[in-house]
């Protein structure tokens, strides 16, 4: 029986171990969403940069691994199981990297129910760019008084009679691991179009996530819902950037079914503090 690793005392396996790798119901916690998952859509964008294997005549060789998670599956995986699983390929030998993306491929899927999107990318060719920001508004540019330290959709309004088409972030997101307690760092990324979102009430609410416990995608898709049932919008994208830890970095996205097409993020975004 799989047990979670995370927050226990794991040795790194010395050879390839698909079983380490542990699924997390997304339904556990999406029982506690505001609205439907129904109303969005998106995907998991994991970025692992400890991957390292051997080839067929046993010289090692490294990528930064790129995986995307439909939404849709039934399961995450847990973090920790996948630098542990990352990991169990450093000794495995692999004719070509076709064959380890295929073999990545097929062990994330079998554990979050569904096909996952691989690619491994050479080291110098991951790139590093903030230029999706410039166009952003950055609601810390004018500072607030936070108003408490655990999630309140209440804090959000909407100036109705002015519509407006806009993209915001902030760099300040911080929430904690539910199992380990250690914080996790991003940027929340939002777009949306439709009646005016309060710029100092968004920056309170996302500052309010600062000592709530939850993964990474529960955030996203919290935040998602709460934007969509207080502020009504004809459309709506949330995405977080968050800062690798254990030489992984996590970034849900999600939109909802009514985005243009122009609007869905790119998926090659990697801020500079990634």
């Amino acid at each position: 029986m799989m047990v979670n690793p995370l927050g226990r005392h794991t040795e790194y396996p010395s050879r390839y171990a698909p079983e380490v790798l542990f699924p997390v119901p997304r339904s556990t916690n999406r029982r506690h969403l505001p609205v439907t998952p129904s109303v969005f859509v998106g995907h998991d964008r994991w970025h692992a940069y400890e991957l390292s294997w051997l080839d067929s005549h046993g010289m090692p060789l490294v990528a930064v691994a790129r995986f995307a998670v439909p939404q849709e599956s039934p399961n995450l995986v847990e973090s920790k199981s996948l630098k542990l699983y990352c990991n169990s390929l450093n000794q495995a030998r692999f004719d070509s990297p076709d064959e380890l993306r295929e073999c990545i491929a097929r062990d994330l899927a079998g554990v979050v129910g569904t096909d996952v999107g691989v690619e491994l990318l050479p080291v110098t060719a991951v790139p590093t760019d903030d230029a999706v920001l410039r166009s952003s508004v950055r609601l810390e540019a004018q500072p607030v008084v936070p108003a408490g330290w655990q999630p309140d959709a209440g804090l959000l309004e909407v100036d109705r009679p002015h519509a407006v088409r806009e993209s915001l972030h902030s760099h300040l997101f911080r929430s904690n691991c539910p199992i380990t307690g250690q914080p996790d760092w991003g940027t929340v990324m939002v777009s949306y179009q439709g009646a005016a979102i309060d710029h100092p009430g968004l920056l309170r609410y996302i500052l309010s996530y600062r000592e709530h416990q939850g993964y990474h995608e529960d955030c996203v898709e919290r935040i998602f819902c709460d934007l969509w049932q207080r502020c009504e919008p004809d459309w709506l994208v949330v995405g977080i950037q968050f800062l690798r830890r254990g030489g992984l970095d996590i970034n849900p996205w999600r939109w909802s079914t009514e985005c243009p097409l122009d609007a869905v993020p790119a998926a090659d975004i990697r801020l500079a503090r990634q």
